[in-house]
């Protein structure tokens, strides 16, 4: 029996009718040659043999009594395999269009919290011999970086499969506790409480006091005084006298991102559009002008996103704000299925016109966006949620969904979130994985998530957006990858026809 995390629990709490906590992802592959092969029946019997080495997918939540501690995992005594993979299809031959439309449907359902928080679709009907599998998963279980890891002990790394460990004991699931039991260990939990808080309060004002001579800090500060309109700005900037500057573009986003048609009160429908491009092209353009992969994706959306608003005359004239989710993990936890990660703002340069230029400010903004995050220790990032007692924090966190604050006090406009995947080929019984294709989460006031998943050679894109607030994302994603074309022909770069822009996802 293992407590969730501050963060773990965070992401049960802000759970809505609209709002979901799952992460997914979906996973194309190509058939062996074996003439009865049936991509259900193999995938479900992968699965069995290596639950023992899954334990997010064996153990469901244990709620504390009148919520006094946060919520517990314990190895489900009842798991029903069957009940978590199941089986459908699109219409034959599937596209990767109808695929991505039937798994927007798919993840616009809560998971059942009575059971392990996961489910998985084996979809047919794909062409070229292909399936795909749609893996549900709660975030309060993993992140991107957890995730990637439960994938590698899904799959095999040949066809012939792998040596998978023994059971040993591990798959014995111990006695659910009782309603005595659990009030009990919320009371001690609650108990320590304030020595735990007292010594995060003993360090983070040690921090802060480091943190007051670091002058990285010192100039995000104050380059966000600056930035505040209204009476509070007046006030906070009164006998200030800013010193001359060039002009040049912040480098730091502003207080308040602009706002978008995708920026609003989000509804329980999903979205999706996928596409593959070629990570080689990527890494030449990073390497001709000076960046970073990580740059390179997010300039590619920043110009998609221009050209996608300014097409129906909703462009903002300051730049829209991207949040970029950075894994703290130090290599050094002693449970690595729960939650290490934090989050980045940075400018996303919708007002510049060059496509090399937006390059160059991408790079500059995650350049002073990494500095001000490394001036911070990693653990305090996420430690912060072990902070005010579990009852509070958990409605704090519900009132603050109920009256979807996000829409109002968004931090930013959308996420982007880029994945290092496996480099080598995997399979499972079988079936090679030729796309791992992410479908994330939006949140309250952000209509529109951008998550780019390596794989192999390959950049395999996966935009998710609130069907009511954006419901032609595919467009914008073909206008993402146009402006990936557009980068490679400026670096110099000669992409292999069909690589980047529309393709076709096999």
């Amino acid at each position: 029996m293992k407590q969730l995390s501050g963060l773990d629990a965070a992401f049960l709490h802000l759970e809505t009718s609209a709002q979901f906590g799952h992460v997914s992802s979906l996973s194309v592959y190509t058939r062996p040659d074996t003439p009865d092969y049936r991509p259900y029946d193999a995938w479900r019997t992968q699965l069995q043999q290596r639950l023992h080495l899954l334990e997010p997918l064996r153990r469901r939540l244990a709620e504390v009594p009148l919520g006094l501690d946060h919520p517990y995992w314990v190895a489900d005594p009842a798991f029903d395999l069957d009940f978590h993979v199941r089986h459908t299809a699109v219409p034959p031959p599937g596209t990767d269009d109808q695929l991505a439309a039937l798994a927007g449907r798919l993840v616009s359902r809560p998971l059942d919290r009575r059971k392990p928080l996961w489910l998985s679709y084996v979809i047919e009907g794909l062409a070229d011999r292909r399936f795909a599998v749609l893996t549900i998963v709660h975030h309060a279980t993993i992140d991107g970086a957890s995730g990637v890891e439960l994938m590698t002990l899904m799959l095999d790394d040949s066809p012939e499969g792998g040596t998978v460990p023994p059971e040993g004991d591990a798959w014995t699931p111990e006695r659910p506790p009782g309603d005595l039991e659990m009030l009990a260990r919320g009371a001690l939990g609650l108990a320590r409480k304030p020595a735990r808080g007292v010594l995060l309060a003993t360090r983070t004002a040690r921090e802060i006091g480091r943190a007051t001579r670091n002058p990285v800090l010192v100039r995000a500060a104050n380059d966000v005084r600056r930035s505040l309109r209204g009476p509070l700005g007046t006030v906070l900037n009164l006998g200030r006298t800013r010193p001359e500057e060039p002009d040049r573009p912040a480098s730091l986003p502003s207080v308040r991102p602009p706002r978008t048609p995708f920026n609003g009160p989000i509804t329980p429908h999903r979205r999706l559009a996928i596409r593959s491009t070629s990570l080689d092209v990527v890494r030449q353009v990073k390497s001709a002008l000076g960046a970073t992969v990580n740059d390179v994706v997010m300039a590619a959306c920043a110009g998609g996103l221009r050209t996608f608003l300014d097409r129906r005359g909703v462009l903002p004239d300051d730049p829209l704000v991207a949040l970029v989710p950075v894994s703290v993990r130090t290599g050094e936890e002693t449970d690595r299925w729960t939650n290490r990660v934090s989050m980045l703002s940075a400018v996303l340069p919708t007002d510049e016109p060059d496509p090399v230029q937006r390059v160059r400010r991408v790079h500059e903004s995650m350049t002073s966006s990494k500095e001000l995050f490394s001036a911070l220790p990693a653990e305090r990032l996420t430690d912060f949620a072990e902070f005010p007692p579990p009852a509070v924090f958990a409605r704090a966190m519900r009132l603050s969904a109920r009256l979807r604050l996000g829409s109002r006090l968004t931090p930013g406009n959308l996420v982007i979130s880029n994945v290092p995947g496996p480099r080598t080929p995997l399979y499972a019984a079988g079936a090679r994985l030729e796309h791992y294709f992410p479908v994330s989460t939006i949140v309250e006031g952000q209509g529109l998530n951008i998550t780019v998943q390596s794989y192999l050679d390959r950049l395999d894109w996966g935009l998710v957006s609130c069907a009511e607030l954006l419901p032609d994302v595919a467009v914008l994603l073909a206008d993402v990858l146009d402006e990936l074309d557009a980068l490679a022909a400026a670096a110099g770069v000669a992409a292999p026809a069909g690589v980047t822009g529309r393709a076709r996802t096999p």
